[in-house]
């Protein structure tokens, strides 16, 4: 990577990169950066693209997207295909996700996918970010639970719990997201009700860019108002950290959509986009 700069902790990026994944990434870098990852630039200071991505050496699973993920951004979006293209940026070779807020990336990986031979399947969804009245909002199923504490009460997911949110994820449901879910439970906050069985009944985590993601209720919870309490919870920590509070959401999930509304979330209007890659 001597043809790029390459940057791993105490760095400031400017304004404009100082939100979302790129921006909940490098906080987690540089405090601790516990998903070993690095953020490559095209050039420096003046640099127009940035991807965070893992480690060489973490990234020996060639069929593990879910660690092979890189979060990119650029202020040329529609020039920056040569750098990742390049050598050394991205490994074209593996199974691998790209996170981008920025649907404008399509064309220039569209255009790497016919010269690096593999197939694309790209995920649209809404992107929701936390509105200021966030810290100022109560919500009346949080009395209730209160009111009932002997019913439910709030605590964190713990390394056992991995299995019952991969069974709840739609992008889950084998063993390298089971492994990806147990990393982010062991290096970040996350937050869960437990019901009368002390077993978690609804429970969200925070991810490696600092994204809420993988919340989850179990069947015979739902309808309660349990994951709006759980997010809320988890909200508020990340802003005591310091963190954007933001969240993607299927445009078919309605629930979810509701559950960002009640919480004051309000939609983007750019999307939350992962083009998965496969080789061909």
């Amino acid at each position: 990577l001597n043809k790029y700069m390459t940057f791993e902790a105490e760095i400031t990026l400017p304004e404009s990169l100082r939100k979302y994944q790129v921006y909940g990434t490098v906080f987690h870098m540089n405090h601790g950066n516990p998903f070993k990852l690095k953020a490559l630039v095209d050039k420096w200071p003046d640099f127009n693209t940035v991807v965070v991505r893992p480690q060489e050496q973490d990234m020996t699973d060639d069929l593990d997207h879910y660690t092979n993920t890189y979060q990119v951004y650029s202020k040329d979006p529609q020039n920056c295909q040569e750098f990742l293209g390049s050598p050394g940026v991205i490994n074209w070779k593996q199974h691998l996700q790209i996170q981008s807020c920025q649907s404008s990336l399509n064309e220039a990986i569209q255009n790497l996918a016919a010269t690096k031979s593999f197939k694309i399947q790209r995920s649209e969804n809404i992107l929701f970010i936390r509105s200021e009245t966030l810290k100022n909002l109560t919500l009346p199923s949080l009395l209730s639970l209160h009111s009932n504490q002997d019913k439910f009460k709030f605590s964190s997911l713990d390394l056992s719990h991995a299995a019952l949110v991969d069974k709840f994820w739609f992008f889950g449901g084998n063993e390298r997201s089971q492994k990806f879910i147990r990393r982010c439970i062991q290096n970040f906050q996350s937050f869960c009700l437990l019901g009368p069985e002390g077993t978690p009944v609804s429970w969200t985590l925070m991810d490696h860019t600092g994204e809420t993601r993988m919340g989850g209720t179990l069947p015979e919870y739902r309808a309660q108002g349990l994951v709006s309490n759980v997010i809320y919870m988890q909200a508020q920590a990340m802003v005591r950290l310091g963190f954007p509070v933001y969240s993607h959401t299927n445009r078919s999930n309605v629930t979810m959509q509701k559950v960002s509304q009640t919480l004051h979330h309000v939609p983007m209007p750019c999307d939350w986009n992962q083009w998965l890659c496969l080789p061909l």
